[in-house]
């Protein structure tokens, strides 16, 4: 072990003063890898992530580290020598013996006593961690005739058993709760069904394309039962945007205090909407099946709504004089303030469709076309 104090003190020269490093082609995906060839025809390979990984060895005193080492070093030979068994392991904690001093964390020290065999190979271990993610692990082989010393700067393989352990668990807790929050998109199109219009009124043309619907929605997702229970409830805020693209160039106007639909005579019109934003609190049942691996295989819900409205307005758009235009007119449009309905869901792993109908007029009683509206499309981001 007294070579390692040595090829370790050589290491940190060579990193500290020597631009001098040897790189070999290494896979981009992996670890950069620097090789330091020693005049004693050892070789040092250093594994990093990056540069900062590097620069992060210049905040720890090195000749003091060197020294702790060996101090350690010197207990691991002595208890290797005392011991029967063939490996011998020990770990130091210099951050709990030193508080407040920048030293590392853990020291771990692993010799291999191979007397009662054969092999002329021996192996010595020394990990050291510097933090909870920088550490420097020194691997020391020898055959008798070439000495390899080996140091990777990041997470040892213990530590990345652990890391993994602890997301596991993590993400095994995470799915054992009762209640789940995420935040999901609804994405479709809008139609009116039901439609009535005043003696003398046309009923109004959508474009499908341009009747779109848009929800942003914040749901709690409440299990129902215990662990491993299909039957769930889903509730929580969505602010929606409802769009009624009107055809056949007309618009929507307020005429002795009603809504009707007016064609335009003298303008070409490029677009012209209602565009509605309303506040809305859902409450559905959902089964949601899983598969054996804990993952949504299929779902299916049911159940209502109600919302407010925060506000409206139309826009159109047209070309005059050479210059487009555009027309935004707001105004409550005697739509109903507030809306009603019901709305189901099904769902395929992470694709889900949905469907909401109001039951309620989309304008007040006699105070324009009476209709419902009818959305439905794909939810995003589940």
């Amino acid at each position: 072990m007294k070579r390692l104090s040595a090829l370790l003190a050589a290491f940190v020269l060579l990193v500290l003063a020597s631009p001098c490093f040897a790189r070999p082609a290494y896979p981009a995906h992996l670890d950069d890898t620097i090789v330091v060839k020693l005049p004693n025809q050892a070789t040092m390979t250093l594994f990093v992530k990056n540069k900062q990984q590097l620069r992060e060895l210049r905040a720890y005193k090195l000749d003091s580290l060197m020294i702790l080492l060996d101090t350690y070093i010197t207990q691991a030979e002595a208890a290797g020598k005392n011991s029967k068994s063939e490996q011998v392991t020990m770990e130091f904690y210099p951050a709990k013996d030193k508080p407040g001093k920048q030293v590392p964390e853990q020291i771990r020290i692993t010799m291999h006593n191979d007397e009662s065999k054969k092999s002329t190979v021996k192996e010595n271990n020394v990990e050291v961690r510097m933090g909870r993610v920088f550490g420097v692990s020194v691997q020391e082989k020898s055959d008798g005739s070439k000495d390899r010393v080996d140091i990777h700067v990041g997470s040892t393989a213990k530590d990345d058993s652990l890391a993994a352990a602890k997301r596991k668990a993590k993400q095994e807790e995470k799915q054992n709760r009762a209640v789940h929050n995420n935040f999901n998109i609804d994405l479709g199109l809008n139609t009116l069904v039901n439609v009535e219009t005043p003696v003398g009124q046309s009923a109004p043309d959508l474009k499908p394309v341009g009747s779109r619907y848009l929800s942003l929605n914040w749901h709690y997702d409440i299990r129902l039962g215990q662990k491993g229970s299909p039957l769930h409830l889903l509730t929580g805020p969505e602010l929606a945007f409802n769009n009624y693209m009107l055809d056949n160039n007309s618009r929507f106007v307020n005429l002795n205090a009603a809504t009707t639909l007016q064609a335009e005579m003298e303008r070409s019109l490029e677009k012209s909407k209602l565009a509605v934003t309303t506040l809305n609190l859902p409450l559905m049942a959902v089964l949601d099946f899983q598969n054996k691996k804990g993952r949504d295989a299929f779902r299916i819900g049911a159940g209502g709504f109600i919302g407010y409205r925060l506000g409206s307005h139309t826009k159109i758009k047209y070309s005059e004089d050479g210059r487009t235009r555009k027309d935004k007119d707001r105004g409550s449009y005697n739509l109903e303030d507030f809306q009603y309905g019901v709305q189901g869901t099904i769902g395929i792993r992470s694709f889900d469709l949905f469907a909401k109908y109001n039951l309620n007029d989309l304008f007040q009683n006699n105070r324009g076309i009476q209709a419902q509206t009818l959305s439905f499309g794909i939810s995003l981001l589940r």
